[in-house]
């Protein structure tokens, strides 16, 4: 008979780091690299801790991420038989046949209908069965925090389903590029073990987000190149656009001066001297420092409301697991 477990309240989703290198720039060798993780912005204090121009931060799906760590549900453990004529018996078990990939290993209840889960396909979404293998053959079954991962990504994709939103060929391959800086699905999987469904689920997910999170999040701001090194910051036409082009409505473009002092950036960037023709590297990292606390701020607002959705859809489900491992 199932028990209940009593589970920690899960921590508050994070905002992300501003990442040094794209995926695209990595090198293809290492295949054990991750993702820059999606975590609290750090001010960009230091040229060190800020991405070179032109670059973005790859994240690891962030905001799936967020959903998995900041979720509660009604979890269920022990032995049990959701009916599946495939179910086997775990206890006491740390490795499964190839045959034995496709048996029921969890399950979770939505809406009254109770769903399957195979250690595939839990496998699948970890990384997929290609190389995981033991060198006996078998598979290593998949641990609990695993197991709940996946429902719980399962569970979000029902809600998305009925609301109609599947993302689309080209919204996918968008994702790709914007997280990775590149389209290339071998590439991509060979190097961080995402693969093109898996990516598809995640642009989903986006999508569902999108439609029920009332947050525009801002362009992630580029940080300005700095001087070579032994190089005087001296005041150049470049970093003058540069601050111009994050300055918005605060700046009057034709009379080439401040259109009103109430902003944010008028309140930085009013103790620096620069005009609409020449600025130094200090101005343009002083208003890069504006432009990526607002990105910040709206980062942490969309996420707020992204984790409350998502704990109220999640609230109502259960998900049964097998005598699996702890993660």
């Amino acid at each position: 008979m199932a028990e209940d477990v009593e589970r920690d309240e899960p921590a508050e989703a994070e905002e992300p780091k501003v990442a040094d290198e794209t995926a695209a720039e990595k090198d293809a060798g290492e295949k054990d690299a991750e993702p820059a993780k999606d975590a609290e912005p750090v001010a960009p204090d230091a040229q060190a801790d800020a991405p070179a121009p032109g670059k973005r931060a790859v994240p690891t799906l962030g905001w799936v991420a967020l959903v998995v760590v900041a979720l509660a549900v009604g979890l269920l453990v022990g032995r049990f038989m959701p009916g599946s004529s495939s179910t086997i018996a775990l206890a006491g078990k740390t490795t499964l046949a190839a045959s034995e990939l496709d048996s029921v290993i969890a399950a979770y209840t939505y809406k009254g209908e109770t769903f399957d889960i195979t250690a595939r396909e839990v496998i699948d979404e970890m990384g997929g069965t290609e190389g995981a293998a033991n060198d006996d053959g078998t598979y290593g079954v998949p641990a609990a925090g695993d197991v709940v991962t996946y429902a719980q990504n399962q569970l979000i994709l029902r809600d998305a389903e009925e609301r109609g939103l599947t993302a689309t060929e080209e919204e996918t391959t968008e994702l790709a590029e914007q997280s990775f800086g590149t389209s290339d699905f071998d590439t991509i999987s060979s190097t961080y073990g995402y693969d093109k469904d898996y990516i598809a689920t995640m642009a989903t997910m986006t999508k569902l987000r999108d439609a029920v999170v009332d947050v525009t999040l801002p362009e992630q701001p580029t940080a300005p190149s700095s001087p070579e090194d032994g190089q005087e910051d001296v005041a150049t036409a470049e970093y003058a656009s540069y601050v111009i082009g994050l300055l918005g409505d605060e700046w009057d473009a034709e009379a080439g001066t401040w259109a009103r002092t109430d902003g944010d950036y008028y309140a930085t960037l009013s103790s620096y001297e620069f005009t609409a023709d020449a600025a130094t590297y200090d101005v343009a990292q002083a208003a890069y420092q504006v432009a990526y606390g607002a990105y910040s701020d709206a980062y942490t607002e969309l996420s707020n409301e992204w984790v409350a959705y998502t704990r109220d859809l999640l609230s109502n489900a259960t998900i049964q697991l097998g005598s699996l491992a702890a993660s």
